[in-house]
């Protein structure tokens, strides 16, 4: 039943965890850390891929409809694929300490994985906190915004929550946007401190690929 109502709030979401799933059982790899990775590589882009067709095709009022749809289980959603986001950097680092040694087309592949799966969990962590701002700023009060645009934009669609995630990811800063609500504080203050993780990963990764190819 919790199943069930998990493939309702969140369909896209749920399809990109089974064809990670399948695809960890099924696509050839070396090793178990491989195999994990290559699933969920797999579930990560396809979610992505969903995610820019969603937005690509999604007005206001239709963003305001999914919000209230997945406003269902999204805390705990969050907190999960967040978690699990974080864990996939675990899993790059034993994909380069296993990679010594290795040189030509294996060496490449590890690279490739490691590459794959740090800008997927990057981009995964922004696209679904995008969804949760809409989620909050929809279901919200409608007497004060929990975002405040620059423009006074009352109606966002989700290129504008995209911008307020992608520039916390990257910056670790709100930019141009006013922040209401204790809510909307705490979940900013979440995705802050996890785009600070992510950032110094990514920066310790470069670092020790660089190392690698020139060594």
């Amino acid at each position: 039943m919790a199943f069930h109502r998990l493939t309702r709030t969140h369909p896209r979401l749920s399809i990109a965890t089974l064809a990670g799933l399948v695809g960890a059982w099924l696509i050839p790899a070396a090793d178990t850390v491989q195999h994990i990775l290559a699933g969920w590589n797999l579930g990560v882009w396809l979610y992505l891929a969903m995610v820019l067709w969603l937005s690509l095709r999604a007005d206001a009022q239709r963003v305001r409809r999914v919000a209230c749809v997945e406003d269902e289980n999204a805390a705990l959603v969050l907190v999960t694929v967040s978690v699990a986001a974080i864990a996939s950097l675990a899993a790059v680092t034993l994909q380069l300490v296993s990679s010594r040694g290795l040189s030509g087309s294996a060496l490449a592949l590890h690279y490739l994985y490691t590459g794959l799966t740090v800008a997927g969990s990057w981009l995964l962590i922004g696209s679904i906190f995008s969804l949760h701002y809409a989620r909050l700023f929809y279901t919200g009060s409608d007497r004060e915004p929990l975002l405040r645009f620059a423009d006074g934009e009352r109606n966002p669609d989700y290129w504008d929550f995209h911008y307020v995630s992608f520039t916390i990811s990257v910056a670790v800063q709100t930019s141009d946007v006013g922040i209401g609500g204790r809510a909307m504080r705490r979940v900013v203050l979440a995705h802050s401190l996890v785009g600070f993780v992510f950032n110094t990963a990514i920066l310790g990764f470069t670092i020790n690929i660089a190392a690698g190819l020139l060594g």
